[in-house]
């Protein structure tokens, strides 16, 4: 009963904070993205896959922390950039089955547990690749870039840059204020934006970072430098 009990507390905090950012899941899309917290947190234990041990912090800090940036994607085909354990492309790839994703990441645990938890939750819309940023081919170009950002700013869109398509946005996920990211002028992307993000239930700072991929001649003539 307790297990339950908690079960449908997530259900319900999930909704809730859905209906703040404006989605309206449906009760399978719920059932999936509370199935895949209960994945993260028993592959967790084993594999110490995130920072993030309790499930109900993985909805508010994984999944509503994602899905914050749902409505910033662009185009049908999109690429996660170091996935992790899956974030934020496995929230995304719930919630919009018309889209295709690709989840890279270098981590070999963490793409066995990605792969697992695809089959587990019967998505088709979603591959998970092992391997570099700098080693991935693909033979299209994708119309969204995201990583959920560590490192900085400039080197994860110089890593991005081949793989995202003209017009494409790179979207990278922030913390607390980047300001200084508006300072950087990147050849082959367009001045960036910092959009805020109000992530439901989270009492910390969340943005996300976009740039729009454009030829590196028009960026040059903006002044752009090589990230």
């Amino acid at each position: 009963m307790v297990i339950v009990a908690s079960t449908e507390n997530y259900k319900m905090s999930l909704r809730r904070g859905c209906a703040r950012l404006g989605l309206s899941p449906s009760d399978r899309q719920v059932e999936t993205m509370i199935r895949f917290v209960d994945e993260l947190a028993r592959w967790n234990a084993a594999y110490n896959l995130t920072a993030i041990r309790q499930p109900a912090q993985m909805v508010t800090h994984h999944l509503l922390d994602s899905l914050a940036v749902l409505p910033y994607l662009s185009g049908a085909r999109i690429l996660d950039l170091g996935t992790g354990a899956g974030l934020p492309g496995i929230p995304f790839a719930i919630m919009a089955p018309e889209r295709q994703f690709v989840l890279l990441d270098a981590n070999g645990k963490k793409i066995r547990f990605v792969r697992h938890a695809i089959m587990t939750l019967g998505l088709g819309n979603v591959q998970a690749v092992q391997g570099r940023a700098e080693s991935h081919k693909s033979q299209v170009r994708y119309d969204t870039v995201v990583a959920r950002a560590v490192g900085a700013s400039g080197k994860l869109a110089a890593l991005a840059k081949p793989h995202c398509a003209l017009g494409g946005r790179l979207l990278l996920m922030k913390g607390a204020e980047p300001g200084e990211q508006l300072s950087l002028n990147l050849c082959g992307y367009r001045q960036g934006v910092i959009r805020r993000l109000d992530v439901p239930h989270l009492e910390a700072e969340r943005h996300v970072v976009e740039w729009i991929r454009v030829d590196d001649s028009e960026s040059l003539r903006d002044g752009g430098v090589d990230g």
